[in-house]
């Protein structure tokens, strides 16, 4: 009998990559996100069978309820959450933000990770079975000059990561932490509101990593014999000892 993945945010980046890997793996997966025609592109092409999708916006407690409750019964029985959604949005003194940025880093980054958190990890604690995977940041162990309210919030991912792991151990639950570095995505693109040449720079004169090797990172993680759970990995790419620092090749 496969297993079952929910992974939010799946509709593009380490979400759509993590999904992609977790069927490889014979796993069957509900990815969510916002962008309906994304949503029908993926089931379309991994069929019905394997592929739930769940439409709505994470950083709606209603819409997030309602969606879940809704999932058929034999789509309930969840494996393993992998809390993929998240989002940078501004890069700039604090004391000059934009509270429109702030608002929605939180209630993504946080709030809605601990909507679907609560859901699933109560039909988790129900199985005593299950494995809750969050997808941090270096942002959440290191904070850099203009990154002040992302750091905060992937902070508090971290904190919750460890809050999980305690409060769900007795029941059977794992909990792991994964936060990577510069990850080429369309993370910079969403920061940058939509700014493509500022963004492809960001990611210029150094190999950052891709999407793939976080959803290696998920897949090893979820994949260790039932009495191993891997609290925490941090992964970086070579040329970014710390969150602030990367070394660039000027003629690149």
């Amino acid at each position: 009998m496969k297993k079952i993945a929910i992974v939010t945010g799946g509709t593009s980046g380490i979400g759509e990559a993590t999904a992609k890997l977790l069927l490889e793996n014979h796993f069957k997966v509900i990815v969510t996100g916002r962008r309906a025609e994304r949503l029908s592109e993926f089931q379309q092409k991994y069929g019905t069978d394997n592929v739930q999708t769940l439409c709505f916006d994470i950083q709606n407690e209603n819409e997030v309820l309602n969606a879940l409750i809704t999932l058929p019964e034999e789509w309930k029985t969840i494996d393993v959450l992998v809390n993929n959604a998240g989002l940078a949005w501004g890069l700039g003194k604090f004391f000059e933000g934009n509270s429109n940025h702030w608002n929605a880093m939180i209630d993504t980054n946080v709030k809605g990770l601990l909507y679907v958190s609560k859901v699933v990890a109560n039909w988790m604690k129900d199985r005593r079975l299950g494995h809750i995977v969050n997808i941090g940041s270096i942002a959440g162990k290191e904070v850099y000059m203009n990154g002040n309210v992302y750091c905060a919030t992937k902070h508090a991912v971290d904190a919750l990561t460890k809050a999980m792991r305690i409060e769900l151990a007795e029941y059977n639950v794992k909990v792991t932490g994964i936060h990577p570095g510069a990850v080429e995505t369309e993370f910079s693109e969403v920061r940058f509101d939509g700014d493509k040449e500022r963004a492809k720079a960001v990611y210029q004169g150094f190999e950052n990593l891709i999407a793939d090797d976080i959803a290696d990172a998920v897949f090893y993680s979820v994949s260790r014999k039932p009495h191993v759970n891997i609290n925490d990995l941090v992964i970086m790419p070579t040329a970014q000892p710390a969150a602030g620092v990367i070394f660039k090749r000027l003629n690149d």
